[in-house]
């Protein structure tokens, strides 16, 4: 299996967590970090979508412009993709022209599965204003896999480069990926992304399916901020891909961090702990938890690290003599 790439959407769909209040400090912090951690595509702006702010119905909400967002994403960037979600009705043409202007990398237009057909000029603008472009199936689950494959079709010959099963009200189940992508593939090959929403628990373990069945990209956001039930909380993919031995290029552990210092001072402790994932991950039982976390303190090391150094040594019998020597070793 090829490499699986994670796309990061704390800075838009968490906005729904803070009524879109993500300013353009707090872009350029947090796409600074999730590119030092290794995260290749950020997705920015207000949560609804560019324009949202210019809308009606969403008039007041979000405090800092579309092009404010561009801007701080462009000026803390070096390697990493930044893009907009792009809603018809509430975005237009101008908006991609914008996002052209500014140096945007990718764009995400949002339709609803039952109405692709109207998404075919915005994606061919994109294209031809050499954006990389998603479509994302919004509501995906109300369409058979036959059926939605048939728009797959359309949507590839409308120019996009992957095209996204959205499990918008977080209803779908792993064997979903299954049905959805072999349906695909029998009328299709252009590259698939999901991205879940967790009002059953199970955004990760779809996310994982979907993975594992040949989609090449996931979305995920830190602690699974987001709309409804919160999204798969992009540390715990990260940690979860590994284990499976997929590759992502992502590091997990500074994840975990950055949730810590980005996301708790903010939203108060929320989703997977950070050293419940990293226990998880290493297979480290939780009795062992406070030698871990009183040697992490004596020893000025990340308890996450220590977790998993021990349990490469041992994971039945952890004593404080192994805990202080894999600490010093950390330290060394």
């Amino acid at each position: 299996m090829g490499k699986i790439t994670i796309l990061d959407s704390t800075l838009r769909d968490g906005g729904y967590e803070n009524d879109f209040s993500f300013t353009a400090e707090d872009t350029s912090f947090l796409c600074k970090n999730l590119e030092e951690a290794g995260v290749e595509f950020i997705e920015v702006g207000h949560g609804q979508s560019m324009g949202a702010r210019a809308h009606p119905q969403y008039a007041g909400s979000g405090v800092v412009t579309d092009e404010e967002y561009m801007l701080a994403a462009k000026r803390s960037l070096k390697r990493a993709k930044f893009g907009m979600f792009f809603c018809p009705g509430l975005s237009t043409m101008e908006h991609i022209d914008l996002a052209v202007r500014h140096g945007m990398d990718f764009i995400r237009v949002g339709i609803n599965v039952t109405d692709v057909q109207h998404s075919e000029p915005y994606i061919r603008r994109a294209k031809e204003a050499g954006l990389f472009v998603f479509t994302n199936y919004m509501k995906s689950y109300v369409l058979g896999p036959e059926e939605l494959a048939c728009r797959v079709q359309l949507s590839e010959e409308y120019g996009a480069d992957v095209v996204y099963l959205v499990d918008s009200a977080g209803c779908m189940v792993p064997d979903d990926m299954r049905r959805y992508f072999s349906a695909i593939r029998k009328l299709s090959t252009i590259k698939l992304g999901f991205h879940g929403h967790d009002s059953l628990g199970l955004a990760v373990a779809n996310s994982l399916a979907a993975a594992e069945e040949g989609f090449e990209f996931v979305d995920g956001t830190l602690q699974g901020l987001g709309r409804s039930g919160g999204n798969a909380p992009t540390e715990v993919l990260a940690a979860v891909l590994r284990k499976a031995g997929r590759d992502t290029g992502v590091d997990f552990l500074k994840l975990l961090a950055l949730a810590r210092k980005f996301v708790e001072p903010r939203f108060g402790e929320r989703g997977r702990r950070p050293l419940d994932v990293a226990a998880g991950f290493a297979g480290f039982h939780s009795s062992f938890l406070p030698l871990i976390m009183e040697c992490a303190k004596q020893y000025g090391v990340d308890p996450a690290v220590l977790i998993i150094e021990v349990s490469k040594k041992e994971r039945v019998r952890v004593d404080r003599n192994l805990v202080e020597q894999v600490a010093k070793s950390i330290t060394a």
